[in-house]
């Protein structure tokens, strides 16, 4: 597939034309503005006493997945260095900091930082280390927190949980016949008991209690990229009380959103959430790289969260309205929109030019899954025009990412924009773009996907290509490697 990378175009005229041929809809600001912009503004929302929280600007830093955690849940200074680096971006809303794994085997890797039940762990201790580095290098950089707005996110990894190593142990919430194929499943994988489900979220509940006890702003209660309370929205086939009916697949969700507010009244709570799915099997080889394999061979999709039952590769947004609709009528303050996983379709998750090792090359310019992310959003606004909204995928646009941002904020189409991977490459992008500086190029995240290849083979997460201090860890020659073979399979 040949396209033209966004760092090819030599100016936001010549990157609006082409942006704009590919989808007519959307638009592109020639200027950004600056401190005077629609970026810089603050946003309103609404409090758990009945008031408003200022959040300062309109970037957010994404929670991500560490590998660098010590055995027992706790941070080492590879975290530290990671939150620290959140602190500096200026970026007013972090939308959890990290994936906080709420009991042990619910861990994506066997360093993830989670809640120990061990006596001998301080959990608490651990947390308000992550909090004060974060909030003690923002008031260094940025003068004030009181505009500031920091959460924890909460998280069970469910069928992608591998807390002892780089080997699935799956907890899953049902059979899935394409993921049971991809990833090897037989009949006698776990699939978790009402009972269990309801431990969880007991443990959802302890930690959020936890976070608001350390200093926590708020904390998200995790729906999307295939783990577990996202399966569970899409657990059509399941039998019992979390299963078939949309009443019964946002049980959990629900009775933990209202276990959170009984146990901390004032502590806020969002929701990021995979907002639509699509088919989960996607080719690697041959002359369809990238699009779904034997889809036809698995109608009706049942599967599924906000897709089309008859074609599973489109989206049906009638369940995703009524679910936002319940995060609003609960308090949900805020909604983090993303689409699908990163495990079985990258490209649309996570639009790169580069695939991580796990991954197949992009099937057409990457440009389009990023629109596509925006036009979830767009069609999310207008379904549900009175919760505020936070976009992904925008770290493909590289330097034009501020003028795609603000024209979408300007047009008031999303609240915040949210980063993730570029964070770890340019953390103090939005501190930049607030102040009206120049982008640091040699700095943006050019999606040469180290950071998802990385943890994927047992190494820790980080900009192995732009960031010094990982440029120097003997992985990035391993990496480099890995890299090349990812790219041509």
């Amino acid at each position: 597939m040949e396209f033209t990378p966004p760092g090819r175009f030599k100016s936001t005229e010549q990157f609006r034309e082409h942006w704009t041929t590919l989808d007519p809809s959307l638009g592109c600001d020639l200027e950004v503005e600056g401190p005077d912009g629609p970026l810089a503004r603050p946003l309103f929302v609404s409090d758990r006493d009945g008031g408003t929280r200022s959040i300062g600007n309109r970037f957010c830093v994404h929670p991500m997945e560490g590998w660098d955690g010590t055995e027992d849940g706790g941070p080492t200074e590879n975290t530290l260095r990671r939150w620290r680096h959140f602190g500096q971006s200026g970026a007013k809303l972090i939308w959890g900091g990290e994936a906080y794994a709420v009991q042990p085997d619910g861990r994506a890797n066997p360093n993830q930082l989670h809640l120990n039940p061990d006596p001998g762990v301080d959990n608490a201790a651990n947390l308000a280390r992550l909090l004060d580095a974060l909030k003690s290098t923002h008031l260094e950089h940025h003068s004030t927190t009181d505009d500031l707005l920091v959460g924890l996110q909460l998280t069970h990894s469910g069928r992608f949980s591998r807390p002892h190593g780089t080997t699935m142990s799956p907890r899953i919430a049902e059979l899935n016949p394409v993921l049971s194929e991809k990833y090897g499943l037989d009949a006698s994988v776990h699939i978790l008991t009402d009972r269990e489900l309801r431990e969880i979220s007991d443990n959802m509940v302890k930690a959020a209690c936890l976070a608001a006890d350390v200093g926590f702003d708020f904390v998200d209660v995790k729906c999307c990229h295939g783990y577990l309370l996202h399966e569970l929205l899409g657990a059509h086939t399941r039998s019992g009380e979390f299963g078939g009916a949309f009443e019964n697949r946002t049980r959990l969700f629900r009775e933990t959103v209202e276990a959170i507010k009984a146990a901390r009244p004032r502590l806020m709570i969002g929701c990021r959430v995979s907002i639509t799915d699509t088919y989960p099997l996607f080719r690697r080889d041959g002359d369809a790289i990238g699009y779904p394999k034997g889809v036809e061979n698995h109608l009706p999709w049942r599967h599924g969260f906000g897709v089309n039952t008859h074609d599973p590769t489109e989206s049906d947004f009638a369940e995703p309205q009524r679910f936002l609709e319940l995060c609003r009528d609960l308090g949900v303050f805020m909604a983090n929109l993303t689409v699908g996983s990163p495990y079985y379709c990258p490209h649309l998750q996570r639009p790169a030019a580069y695939p991580p090792s796990d991954g197949y090359l992009p099937p057409r310019d990457p440009l389009c899954e990023v629109q596509r992310h925006l036009q979830v959003v767009r069609t999310i606004r207008a379904l549900v025009p009175d919760l505020p909204l936070v976009g992904s995928g925008w770290s493909y646009l590289q330097e034009w990412l501020p003028a795609v941002a603000q024209h979408e904020v300007r047009l008031n189409m999303v609240d915040m924009v949210g980063l993730g991977r570029s964070m770890l490459s340019y953390p103090t992008l939005p501190a930049d773009v607030v102040a009206g500086r120049p982008l640091q190029k040699k700095f943006l995240c050019r999606t040469f996907s180290d950071c998802t290849t990385a943890p994927r083979n047992g190494m820790i997460s980080g900009c192995y290509p732009l960031d010094e201090h990982y440029k120097a860890m003997p992985q990035a020659v391993e990496l480099k490697v890995l890299r090349k073979k990812a790219s041509q399979a």
